[in-house]
């Protein structure tokens, strides 16, 4: 767990962060959400000491990270960041050994957590083990930077824009293969981007900055349907319609979808989005596709013009 309490930064005259608090539980990903210069990444170095803070407190796990050595509180939590940050004239492995080594890893350990951690992010050790940074897509770079920050299994991982220097098609491939690692489960996890499709996607809660304050805090069905004044609102103007379909899943329209009396061969999950559900009417050119309760394994149809009609009725009510 992460609580930071009043936390605050001044550069001279200017405050970057202004007394803000937030709490962290263990296994949850928390979202530092704003546009350029909103204080976001200043939050994020804080916890980690590579900024120090002005004034506030912050402890991890009940531990005060103030009256730690800052070298040695590094150790302790993953890092990664947009510029991957990798030692150019280190290999692949060599890279993601660095940390372990510190921490008196024996040789055997490090090479088969490399080699796991590799092989899920689409990178085997054979073939890419021996390569230097140089000779890797900006995609693969990024894979190499989320394995050294996993593989000492720190049970705090911070990201700071992690994804942003890829293109778009890399981009959302590699943040999915991210969310779906096993290592991931219960670690505590801060995130920033000013992309607000990713922060959606990759977070349980959602702490919306602007001019060094939180302005709002919640998941993003808060964000969206209870906006906390016009700021908030206008934030997600631009891409509203995409985001409140993304944010919805069909559980939530649940009681709202007709039981199927047989099972179409196009089947989502109760928790895959309502925007998900509209992709796949529309890619498949069905009329109708299947949604299947995980809970009970109860079936429910759902079309194009029952989506919408929910969707509608839900949003009106929240």
């Amino acid at each position: 767990m992460i609580v930071a309490e009043k936390l605050s930064k001044n550069f001279n005259d200017i405050q970057a962060v202004a007394d803000i608090s937030f709490t962290v539980k263990e296994g949850e990903t928390m979202v530092l959400l704003g546009t350029s210069g909103c204080g976001k990444t200043t939050t994020l170095k804080m916890i980690n000491r590579l900024i120090e803070a002005t004034s506030g407190s912050i402890s991890i796990n009940g531990q005060d990270i103030f009256q730690q050595q800052p070298e040695i509180l590094r150790r302790t939590i993953g890092y990664v960041s947009q510029n991957n940050g990798l030692f150019p004239h280190y290999t692949v492995s060599e890279n993601i050994a660095v940390v372990p080594r510190l921490l008196g890893w024996d040789k055997v350990k490090i090479r088969e957590h490399a080699e796991k951690l590799l092989d899920q992010l689409k990178l085997p050790v054979a073939e890419f083990g021996d390569k230097y940074p140089d000779e890797l897509s900006g995609g693969q770079k990024q894979r190499v930077t989320v394995a050294r920050a996993l593989i000492s299994d720190s049970p705090v991982l911070l990201m700071d824009e992690p994804f942003g220097a890829l293109d778009p098609v890399t981009r959302a491939a590699v943040r999915k293969e991210f969310v779906n690692l096993p290592e991931l489960k219960k670690k505590t996890i801060i995130l920033v981007t000013h992309d607000v499709q990713e922060a959606f996607e990759m977070g349980d809660r959602i702490c919306l900055m602007d001019k060094g304050r939180i302005v709002q805090s919640g998941d993003a069905k808060d964000l969206l349907f209870r906006p906390a004044n016009d700021f908030v609102r206008s934030f997600f103007e631009n891409q509203r319609l995409y985001l409140e379909l993304t944010a919805l899943k069909f559980e939530d329209i649940w009681h709202l979808l007709p039981v199927s009396d047989s099972m179409p061969d196009n089947v989502l999950e109760s928790n895959q989005s309502l925007w998900q559900g509209m992709e796949l009417l529309s890619q498949r050119n069905v009329k109708e596709i299947a949604i299947k309760n995980l809970q009970n394994g109860e079936v429910r149809i759902g079309t194009q013009s029952s989506i919408q009609t929910a969707f509608n009725q839900i949003k009106n009510n929240i």
